[in-house]
């Protein structure tokens, strides 16, 4: 206050001088300051309060010319200068060789410097002490304040009034209290603090409570309706079922419920719930969209999480003739493998390999999948697949940073080793469906000849038609014919056609020889199919077919006929001549076609048979190029497993199990169960289990078994995927989009459930109309 009045009192040019311009530098920071808190209020609170007075008193107050620059002790503006020359030390001028005007500037510009000095620490200090933060105080609610206020913590931590549901932003008793006095006076008039407002206090919560509870049963029940929508749309998608089914089923649940409910009391609510099912055409295909998409994501997640995968990839048109790529992965998740639909991709120009390659490196890229997780692809050999250079294999390769496997489908070669029958054979298959074709086509002999069969009480009640497409056609058609070839000839007798081959011996052995060896081959090929096989059991199915022929050669030579039912039993009723040197020739050469075949798959024998008996694995007979293994830290691992009788008596427990389950296989197989098959437990989760049980030092082990257990031995899920299209995608439903082709097969196709409380979330539930 002394400094202050002093200041007030000293009439020196110079100090009026600096008033003046400490007042204009005021004026043009006043904008500048946060909120209220001005320059001349931090003055003021640290010079008194009669500074901003004084400061005003030399407003009209400008000198011309200054030249005494001198403090005066008393005065607060010159002591500025006093501070700066003591807080920035500085050597003094020398007043040799100076003049009088250098004195003035320089003690000028030391006392500027130390006003802004001051004044920027001055601002600091109040924009700091602005910036203060309320959930810096870690304020939390006090458990009185619901008495007293009738305030309640709601989820987020904030206090809500009981009364008016208003809600504050801070637990700050001040606030709440000046809430509670200002807009509820006649609840505080009313129920005074003490017993009464306790208990108003207590009911106000419990209708609080009751009104919430309300709002989410209504929430969860809105929810249910959004599951149970979901799950009819799946059912529908998973049948191949149209998009309309989903009000024919509502209508069928709505009827059925008005007689099974018809006792219940509650009666009302359940037809209620069913009629507010959202199941119209539009709502079954958005929600079929969105488990599709779900379920990619799920694939994505596990894919990223892998080391190698193997994709298979076929191509064929749906009913518009659109080129469709069918792109499946096969990956070992930490649940056990999986062949999942990655994509179903439509090719809108030329189906060439550079085509295909685009579609699918596309497809992959989109999901953010590195290509150089791949390790193996198998396709169908067609030429745009596997052309030498533009095929699609080929141009994949260039994109991998590493060398990959690549096989042509088992079950192709296989099919394509059974033409290999000679030509007189042949022409034989081509009568058979002619002789079909003659009674089927035309519909009153068709059902004259069902008729007869019926009255004939034969084995079967009708004929097959041939289909070239279906690889087990040819053998259910000749075996149908040849249980039937007594009723043929009797029904073409009494109408009049005659085939003078059904008198030929020579060719009635040619048909009954071709019976049984397509029976033969529809075994190899139940067993080649379905889900979980690995390709090294694949590959010892082929090469047990290929010992089988030379068997089979044997007993020809042997002319017992013991693999050969049917042409023994023509040969014990007609006591006929078989010809045997010419079956044997012809079982040799189809015994030959597949020696050539199955080449890539026969040299890597080896690592392929790793996975099963990883103790009979020796480690430079292995191809480790495609799976980045270190090979050291491998034969190491691989020494540590064989002498370890902890870890390798499990692998010996694996070949039991897997002896148990052929054991089944073989004894379904012999009586023709094929679907019983796929009830069996799975060969690739016996060796998964067995891999996953060991610990995760054998690292190199595991990750070599686990991407040998990735690879695909065919594409048959491909073709598999394009009878489930062809069923979706019908005459009556030639306008399906490819978006909604896509998600209808991945759905049919996968073995991931979609998330569907998930999904219901994220929507907002509607009702039908």
């Amino acid at each position: 206050m002394a400094a202050a009045a002093a200041a007030a009192q000293c009439r020196s040019p110079r100090c009026a001088a600096e008033r003046r311009g400490f007042r204009r530098e005021l004026d043009s920071w006043r904008h500048r300051l946060m909120h209220c808190v001005g320059f001349e209020s931090i003055l003021e609170g640290l010079y008194g309060p009669r500074l901003r007075r004084d400061l005003s008193l030399f407003e009209d107050c400008e000198p011309e010319e200054l030249t005494d620059w001198s403090m005066d002790e008393n005065c607060s503006f010159c002591n500025l200068q006093r501070e700066a020359d003591s807080s920035t030390p500085t050597e003094e001028l020398s007043s040799q060789g100076q003049s009088n005007t250098e004195k003035i500037e320089y003690q000028a510009e030391n006392y500027l410097n130390t006003l802004f000095r001051k004044k920027g620490a001055m601002f600091d200090m109040a924009t700091k002490k602005k910036q203060r933060k309320t959930e810096d105080e870690n304020r939390e609610f006090k458990v009185e304040w619901t008495e007293t206020f009738a305030f309640i913590q709601n989820l987020n931590g904030l206090p809500t009034c009981l009364i008016c549901q208003e809600k504050l932003a801070h637990n700050k008793k001040s606030n709440l209290e000046r809430h509670f006095t200002t807009k509820h006076v006649s609840f505080s008039t009313k129920y005074p603090v003490g017993d009464a407002r306790k208990k108003a206090v207590e009911e106000l919560q419990k209708s609080q409570e009751k009104s919430s509870s309300v709002f989410n049963y209504g929430m969860q029940s809105s929810n249910n309706v959004n599951i149970a929508s979901f799950v009819v749309s799946q059912e529908i998608a998973k049948r191949g079922k149209p998009y309309t089914d989903g009000e024919y089923i509502k209508s069928c649940f709505i009827n059925v419920s008005e007689k099974l409910f018809r006792d219940f009391k509650n009666k009302g609510d359940i037809l209620k719930k069913i009629k507010e099912l959202p199941l119209s055409a539009k709502t079954v295909k958005d929600r079929t969209v969105k488990m599709s998409s779900n379920i990619t994501d799920q694939q994505v997640e596990d894919l990223k999480l892998v080391s190698s995968l193997s994709i298979a990839v076929d191509e064929s048109c749906d009913i518009n003739n659109t080129a469709q790529v069918s792109l499946f992965v096969r990956f070992v998740s930490s649940t056990g493998p999986k062949e999942e639909l990655l994509g179903l991709l439509p090719l809108k120009g030329q189906t060439s390999g550079e085509d295909i390659a685009n579609s699918v490196i596309e497809c992959i890229e989109r999901h953010h999948i590195p290509l150089d997780k791949i390790v193996s692809i198998s396709t169908d050999g067609a030429k745009s697949m596997t052309d030498v250079r533009n095929g699609f294999v080929d141009i994949l390769k260039e994109k991998i940073n590493h060398e990959i496997l690549t096989y042509h489908c088992i079950i192709h070669q296989e099919a394509l080793c059974a033409q290999t029958f000679p030509e007189e054979i042949c022409k034989v298959m081509e009568l058979v469906i002619n002789m079909i074709n003659s009674i089927i086509a035309k519909a009153p002999n068709h059902c004259q000849f069902k008729e007869f069969l019926v009255e004939m009480e034969s084995e079967y009640p009708d004929l097959l038609l041939h289909n070239k497409v279906r690889w087990i056609s040819r053998g259910n058609v000749l075996k149908h014919f040849a249980s039937l070839l007594t009723e043929i000839k009797a029904f073409l007798l009494e109408k009049g056609v005659h085939y003078p081959e059904l008198m030929n011996d020579q060719w009635i052995q040619k048909f009954y020889f071709m019976v049984d060896v397509t029976s033969h081959l529809n075994q190899l090929n139940h067993k080649l199919r379905g889900k979980g096989n690995t390709v090294f059991s694949m590959l010892e199915e082929v090469i047990s077919f290929e010992n089988k022929l030379s068997l089979f050669a044997q007993d020809f030579e042997r002319e017992t006929l013991i693999h050969f039912p049917s042409l023994l039993k023509h040969r014990q009723e007609n006591n006929s001549d078989i010809d045997i040197c010419y079956f044997k020739t012809t079982l040799l050469n189809m015994r030959e076609a597949f020696l050539n075949r199955f080449k890539e798959l026969r040299n890597s024998k080896a690592t392929l048979a790793f996975v099963k008996k990883p103790l009979n694995a020796t480690v430079t007979e292995l191809n480790f190029s495609p799976f980045n293994i270190d090979i050291g830290n491998f034969e190491m691992q691989l020494l540590d497993l064989k002498n370890k009788e902890l870890w390798s008596s499990k692998f010996e427990r694996l070949c039991a199990d897997i002896e148990i389950l052929e054991k089944n296989k073989c004894e379904l197989s012999s009586q023709h169960k094929w679907s019983a098959l796929k009830h069996l437990e799975k060969e690739d989760m016996l060796i998964f289990n067995t891999w996953n049980s060991i610990p995760d030092s054998y690292n190199q082990l595991k990750k070599l078994a686990f991407a040998v257990l990735s690879l695909f031995g065919s594409t048959y899920l491909c073709e598999q995927s394009f009878s489930s299209m062809n069923l979706i995608k019908s005459k009556l439903r030639s306008r399906l989009i490819d978006e909604n082709l896509e998600s209808r097969v991945k759905l049919k196709t996968t073995t991931y459930k979609p998330d569907l409380p998930k999904l219901s979330k994220e929507m907002q539930g509607h009702c039908s109309h």
